[in-house]
């Protein structure tokens, strides 16, 4: 895993990304997405992207999604492997009687990061290189409909890594990930998404109330997704910390919960992801355990951290 991290961060490090792709196209497509995404999509060019959030009408998270312009009224929208289906679902539930059409693709994606890599120009064409720059990550994301001419995209030089490595490198940084820190019962604000992903300059969209009603009010939500250091944890520990619940020293209240755990090179610690209290201070002392209902003296010790953990 050294030489893979190493990569990642400072040289070329190869991923194969798993990723769901949805096809969004017709006279109409610019101005459904503009109706449905967060994102202003209008201005994208083609082969350029932008992160973007896919809500329900309430407001809550249907999917993060990334949205490629691929042509004058052409889009795809990939999102984390497992969430196509839904993607897809929540688009042709509002369609009506709209010109667009909405179909899955089997496409590959190829994520290059390190300091190294090349970040190129818009590319009109497949695989498209899609810049990446989040959290201290930087880097491209190669995207298109056939895996070997994705991969022969991929630079000699690049390192192939594994998805210990790449795991390291996206908590370190704090990317939230469908299914882990991100679902249906998430609010945009609470996993530090909004100011990448929405424009307040747009015309409406399904969904825009709650995020324009908290932006109004500061932002302040409940609970925010938060960086935590296990401070006598080992490599091996690192799966215990998936779903761990956190208290302050001496606090009879659960204070967080952990949503994802990796050994970070970085900080040559394990560190994981959580949703902390918004009453809990970026450096507080903390500890954790698996069960809700350990004892005090069964708890670990821990520290919250701001994102990334690593810049």
């Amino acid at each position: 895993m050294t030489d893979a991290y190493a990569a990642l961060r400072t040289g070329v490090g190869a991923y194969a990304l798993a990723v769901d792709v949805v096809a969004v196209s017709g006279p109409d497509a610019t101005a459904y997405l503009q109706g449905q995404l967060s994102q202003d999509v209008a201005p994208l060019g083609v082969g350029c992207s932008a992160p973007s959030l896919l809500l329900e009408p309430d407001g809550k998270l249907t999917a993060l999604v990334r949205v490629t312009r691929t042509g004058d009224d052409a889009y795809v929208l990939d999102t984390d492997a497992g969430y196509g289906s839904l993607v897809a679902a929540r688009l042709k539930r509002f369609q009506l009687r709209t010109k667009v059409s909405v179909e899955p693709l089997d496409w590959t994606c190829v994520a290059l990061r390190g300091a190294a890599v090349r970040v190129p120009a818009a590319r009109t064409e497949t695989p498209f290189e899609l810049a990446i720059d989040w959290n201290g990550t930087h880097g491209v994301d190669l995207l298109g409909p056939r895996a070997e001419e994705v991969e022969e995209a991929v630079p000699r030089e690049a390192v192939w890594c594994g998805a210990a490595a790449w795991e390291a490198l996206r908590i370190e940084a704090g990317i939230p990930k469908m299914g882990a820190e991100l679902d249906s019962r998430t609010i945009a604000a609470e996993a530090g998404l909004v100011e990448r992903t929405v424009s307040f300059t747009k015309g409406c969209y399904t969904g825009q109330e709650l995020i324009a009603r908290l932006d109004a009010r500061g932002s302040r939500v409940a609970r925010r997704l938060r960086g935590v250091v296990a401070e006598d944890a080992g490599p091996d520990d690192a799966g215990l910390l998936v779903g761990a619940s956190l208290w302050t020293p001496g606090g009879g209240k659960v204070v967080g919960r952990c949503t994802s755990a990796s050994w970070c090179p970085g900080l040559e610690k394990v560190g994981a992801l959580a949703y902390l209290h918004r009453s809990v201070d970026d450096t507080v002392a903390l500890v954790w355990a698996r069960d809700e209902d350990a004892p005090a003296e069964e708890r670990r010790p821990a520290q919250a951290r701001p994102l990334p953990l690593v810049a």
